[in-house]
C-alpha cells in the first residue's frame, strides 16, 4: 500500500483554496467586531497605490469595498484575489471609523 502523502497533499491545497470568506460589508459595520481579528476576503482589485514601501490596493465583493495594505508586489486592476490579513483601524472620528486590511506575509 502506498503512502497517502501525496493525496493527503493534494486535499488539504483544495481545502485552502475552499476556505470561508468573509463579507466585506460585515467588516465595515461592524469594524469592531473584526478588530485585531484575521479574516479572508475575496474580489476584484478596484485601485492601487504604491509609494516606496507604501503599498495598498482597494478590494471590492458585492457586498462593499475595503483597502488592504501589503508589502508584495501590487496585484493588477480588474484582478479577482483572495486576501488575508489582519483587521486594524485605520483612523476613527466620532462616528465613523476606517478599516484596513493588513496582509499577512506569505509562509517561507
Amino acid at each position: 500500500m502506498k503512502p497517502p502523502g501525496r493525496w493527503l497533499a493534494a486535499g488539504l491545497l483544495v481545502l485552502a483554496a475552499c476556505s470561508p470568506s468573509t463579507d466585506i460589508r460585515d467588516i465595515v459595520e461592524n469594524p469592531r467586531k473584526y478588530a485585531d481579528r484575521t479574516v479572508t476576503v475575496r474580489g476584484e482589485v478596484q485601485d492601487t497605490f504604491g509609494l516606496g514601501a507604501i503599498k495598498f490596493f482597494t478590494v471590492s465583493d458585492n457586498t462593499g469595498s475595503l483597502r488592504v495594505s501589503t508589502d508584495r508586489p501590487l496585484p493588477r486592476q480588474g484582478e479577482r484575489i483572495r486576501v488575508t490579513g489582519q483587521v486594524k483601524e485605520a483612523f476613527s472620528l466620532g462616528t465613523q471609523t476606517s478599516v484596513v486590511l493588513v496582509e499577512e506575509k506569505p509562509a517561507k
